[in-house]
């Protein structure tokens, strides 16, 4: 496999996008896909649609949404209450920096702790209770009341991104908080350039609500009869997924994905010499999953290069990458 230009999942990882806040991140996909000479548009929820050619029959997703959290009060001393947005760790995200977005466009910056961080005053410190109560932002800001934290502008509803410290590696390896899902776009990124010209009957689809739920449950075009579905592998002692392979999900918590999409992308797979797992996903939802909980008329599947430490400190590798693209554009010269 040709070394692929990775500097699109990087700009898009700088952006900030948890759920409920993909404006940027969506109109950054939509003028990228317009260098390729692709319309894409808006639905009316704010995802992604982008049609390779007339009436789609095949749609491949993968969600631009991140975790996140929400600013849910002021604490007196002036430190910041939050609530997640999505599954966020609070393990994980304690120590992390963030950025906190006010309704009039000013940007504060914070750190995510424990109450009573510090080493040198709170014994029990290692031993603590990580939970909302327990934990707080520290605003990088020279306030020590609830009145002060208002007049900078910062109250509830202001919107908290974590710094998505994206790096790339010699050894192929790529880290960043935010790889589930925006290795996922990444994908459809590829198959945007290398399908830019063919006039098929696929759609690039960007759901903007997955980690919350219902990102996938509609805004496809009428027509589509098969989704697949391109969101992180899941790794750890449950499943044999690994960074440079792509998993092929059998089944997550909500049941098990189409028999024979899934009995097409392991042929395909094979007769490529694709590096890839199946597994099944014992504590996971995606895009297809609430695509058939919301009724709709479509087969799906779910592939995915495997992440490790998802929801947290996440890493995952260019062979990964690269091996779900190639299935992906075999699956599509297969069905087109």
């Amino acid at each position: 496999m040709k070394d692929l230009d990775y500097s699109s999942l990087e700009q898009l990882v700088a952006i900030d996008s948890p759920s409920g806040f993909t404006e940027k991140a969506c109109q950054f996909i939509v003028d990228h896909l317009q260098q390729y000479g692709l319309e894409a548009e808006l639905t009316t929820k704010g995802a992604v649609r982008c049609a390779l050619g007339d009436a789609p029959k095949l749609a491949i997703a993968a969600h631009v949404d991140t975790l996140g959290a929400i600013v849910s009060g002021v604490n007196a001393d002036g430190s910041l209450k939050f609530s997640p947005i999505g599954g966020l760790s609070l393990t994980g995200a304690e120590g992390e920096y963030v950025r906190i977005h006010t309704l009039d466009g000013c940007v504060f910056t914070g750190t995510i702790l424990l109450n009573d961080p510090s080493a040198h005053t709170n014994k029990k410190r290692e031993s603590s209770e990580r939970s909302l109560e327990t934990m707080h932002i520290r605003l990088d800001e020279e306030v020590s009341s609830e009145k002060e934290v208002k007049d900078l502008g910062v109250e509830t509803g202001d919107i908290v991104c974590l710094y998505p410290n994206y790096e790339e590696l010699e050894s192929g390896y790529i880290k960043s908080r935010f790889l589930d899902n925006k290795a996922g776009c990444y994908v459809l990124f590829e198959l945007a350039r290398i399908f830019k010209d063919a006039n098929i009957p696929v759609e690039l689809f960007f759901s903007n609500y997955e980690e919350v739920g219902h990102g996938g449950t509609c805004g496809y075009s009428e027509g589509v009869e098969e989704l697949l579905v391109i969101d992180m592998g899941v790794l750890g002692d449950a499943c044999a997924g690994e960074e440079t392979a792509c998993s092929i999900c059998v089944k997550d918590s909500t049941g098990p994905y189409d028999y024979a999409m899934r009995k097409r992308l392991v042929e395909l797979a094979k007769d490529a010499g694709l590096a890839y797992h199946q597994d099944v996903y014992p504590y996971y939802g995606s895009d297809g999953s609430a695509a058939r909980a919301a009724g709709n008329d479509f087969r799906v599947a779910l592939i995915g290069p495997g992440v490790a430490s998802s929801h947290s400190t996440e890493r995952t590798h260019k062979k990964g990458i690269a091996a779900t693209v190639a299935l992906c554009e075999a699956y599509i010269r297969d069905n087109c």
